[in-house]
Protein backbone atom coordinates (compact mmCIF):
# COMPACT_ATOMS: atom_id res chain seq x y z
CA UNK A 1 0.00 0.00 0.00
CA UNK A 2 1.37 3.50 -1.23
CA UNK A 3 2.18 5.82 1.82
CA UNK A 4 -0.50 8.24 0.30
CA UNK A 5 -3.03 5.86 0.65
CA UNK A 6 -2.35 4.55 4.22
CA UNK A 7 -2.33 8.55 5.41
CA UNK A 8 -5.90 8.83 3.45
CA UNK A 9 -7.10 5.80 5.56
CA UNK A 10 -5.87 7.26 8.56
CA UNK A 11 -7.37 10.93 7.75
CA UNK A 12 -10.70 9.01 6.84
CA UNK A 13 -10.70 7.39 10.33
CA UNK A 14 -10.75 10.88 12.13
CA UNK A 15 -13.80 10.94 10.63
CA UNK A 16 -15.50 9.82 14.00
CA UNK A 17 -14.45 13.32 15.51
CA UNK A 18 -17.60 14.69 14.67
CA UNK A 19 -19.09 12.51 17.44
CA UNK A 20 -16.49 13.24 20.26
CA UNK A 21 -18.08 15.01 22.87
CA UNK A 22 -14.98 17.05 24.63
CA UNK A 23 -11.22 17.32 23.21
CA UNK A 24 -8.45 14.92 25.06
CA UNK A 25 -5.51 14.34 24.80
CA UNK A 26 -5.42 10.80 23.32
CA UNK A 27 -7.91 12.34 20.98
CA UNK A 28 -5.19 14.76 20.58
CA UNK A 29 -1.89 12.11 19.80
CA UNK A 30 -4.61 9.95 17.54
CA UNK A 31 -4.70 13.28 15.34
CA UNK A 32 -0.74 13.55 15.74
CA UNK A 33 -0.54 10.16 14.63
CA UNK A 34 -2.89 10.41 11.53
CA UNK A 35 -2.33 13.80 10.50
CA UNK A 36 1.01 15.01 11.37
CA UNK A 37 3.88 14.64 9.51
CA UNK A 38 5.84 17.72 10.36
CA UNK A 39 5.48 17.13 14.62
CA UNK A 40 7.34 13.90 14.75
CA UNK A 41 9.81 15.76 13.49
CA UNK A 42 10.48 18.52 16.10
CA UNK A 43 9.94 15.83 18.93
CA UNK A 44 12.07 17.77 21.02
CA UNK A 45 11.45 21.36 19.68
CA UNK A 46 10.10 23.83 22.41
CA UNK A 47 7.11 24.48 20.16
CA UNK A 48 5.82 20.99 20.94
CA UNK A 49 6.28 21.03 24.28
CA UNK A 50 4.33 24.29 24.37
CA UNK A 51 1.37 22.58 22.32
CA UNK A 52 0.88 19.64 25.14
CA UNK A 53 1.43 22.60 27.74
CA UNK A 54 -1.57 23.92 26.80
CA UNK A 55 -3.65 20.46 26.90
CA UNK A 56 -1.95 19.76 30.73
CA UNK A 57 -4.16 23.28 31.60
CA UNK A 58 -7.24 22.52 29.86
CA UNK A 59 -6.52 24.96 27.04
CA UNK A 60 -7.54 23.04 24.29
CA UNK A 61 -8.34 25.82 21.97
CA UNK A 62 -4.60 27.34 22.40
CA UNK A 63 -3.81 23.94 21.38
CA UNK A 64 -6.12 23.47 18.67
CA UNK A 65 -4.51 26.77 16.86
CA UNK A 66 -0.81 25.93 18.03
CA UNK A 67 -1.52 22.59 16.09
CA UNK A 68 -2.25 24.19 13.24
CA UNK A 69 0.57 26.86 13.86
CA UNK A 70 3.21 23.82 14.10
CA UNK A 71 1.54 21.32 11.09
CA UNK A 72 0.28 23.50 8.74
CA UNK A 73 2.29 27.05 8.55
CA UNK A 74 0.63 27.88 5.46
CA UNK A 75 -2.95 28.01 6.46
CA UNK A 76 -4.31 31.03 9.25
CA UNK A 77 -7.71 30.77 10.90
CA UNK A 78 -9.75 32.62 8.08
CA UNK A 79 -13.40 32.99 10.56
CA UNK A 80 -14.80 31.13 13.60
CA UNK A 81 -18.34 31.44 13.87
CA UNK A 82 -20.67 30.56 16.36
CA UNK A 83 -24.86 30.02 14.47
CA UNK A 84 -27.46 28.01 15.51
CA UNK A 85 -25.29 25.95 18.38
CA UNK A 86 -22.35 24.92 16.35
CA UNK A 87 -18.93 26.39 15.81
CA UNK A 88 -17.80 27.32 11.87
CA UNK A 89 -13.68 26.97 11.72
CA UNK A 90 -12.47 28.04 8.15
CA UNK A 91 -8.76 27.79 7.03
CA UNK A 92 -7.41 29.38 4.27
CA UNK A 93 -4.13 29.46 2.59
CA UNK A 94 -5.26 32.88 0.88
CA UNK A 95 -7.04 34.55 3.63
CA UNK A 96 -6.73 38.33 1.40
CA UNK A 97 -8.91 36.54 -1.39
CA UNK A 98 -12.44 37.27 -1.13
CA UNK A 99 -14.53 34.17 0.45
CA UNK A 100 -16.62 32.91 -2.95
CA UNK A 101 -12.80 32.55 -4.94
CA UNK A 102 -10.98 31.18 -1.70
CA UNK A 103 -10.54 27.37 -1.06
CA UNK A 104 -11.05 27.23 2.71
CA UNK A 105 -11.15 23.77 4.66
CA UNK A 106 -14.34 24.33 6.43
CA UNK A 107 -15.68 22.09 10.06
CA UNK A 108 -18.65 22.59 12.50
CA UNK A 109 -18.66 21.21 16.13
CA UNK A 110 -20.74 22.17 19.11
CA UNK A 111 -17.07 22.42 20.80
CA UNK A 112 -14.73 25.22 19.56
CA UNK A 113 -11.55 23.03 19.71
CA UNK A 114 -12.90 20.27 17.99
CA UNK A 115 -14.14 22.35 15.45
CA UNK A 116 -10.88 23.58 14.82
CA UNK A 117 -9.37 20.16 14.91
CA UNK A 118 -11.89 19.26 12.15
CA UNK A 119 -11.01 21.88 10.29
CA UNK A 120 -7.41 20.98 10.80
CA UNK A 121 -7.97 16.82 9.46
CA UNK A 122 -9.69 18.92 6.71
CA UNK A 123 -6.57 21.19 5.62
CA UNK A 124 -4.49 18.34 6.17
CA UNK A 125 -6.62 16.20 3.62
CA UNK A 126 -6.21 18.93 1.06
CA UNK A 127 -2.51 19.47 1.43
CA UNK A 128 -1.95 15.61 0.78
CA UNK A 129 -4.03 16.15 -2.82
CA UNK A 130 -2.03 19.31 -3.33
CA UNK A 131 1.01 17.26 -3.01
CA UNK A 132 -0.16 14.71 -4.97
CA UNK A 133 -1.37 16.85 -7.68
CA UNK A 134 1.61 18.88 -8.10
CA UNK A 135 4.79 17.33 -9.77
CA UNK A 136 8.28 18.38 -7.75
CA UNK A 137 9.74 17.91 -11.62
CA UNK A 138 9.61 20.99 -13.63
CA UNK A 139 7.78 20.55 -16.87
CA UNK A 140 9.52 22.12 -19.76
CA UNK A 141 7.28 23.04 -22.80
CA UNK A 142 8.72 21.83 -26.07
CA UNK A 143 10.43 24.39 -28.85
CA UNK A 144 8.22 25.56 -31.24
CA UNK A 145 9.76 24.40 -34.49
CA UNK A 146 11.04 27.95 -35.42
CA UNK A 147 12.04 30.51 -33.54
CA UNK A 148 11.65 33.96 -34.64
CA UNK A 149 12.75 37.19 -33.93
CA UNK A 150 10.23 40.64 -34.25
CA UNK A 151 12.95 43.11 -32.54
CA UNK A 152 14.07 45.79 -35.09
CA UNK A 153 17.90 46.78 -33.77
CA UNK A 154 18.17 49.72 -36.11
Amino acid sequence: MRLETKRQAALDALDGLRTAQEPSLALLQKIISAACTRIPLLANAKTVDRLFGFTKVGAWTEAALALIELELPLWTVRRLAYENGEWLCSLSRQPNLPMTFDDCAEATHEVLPLAIISAFVEASRRRDEMNEAVSTVPQIQPWPGQIICCENYR
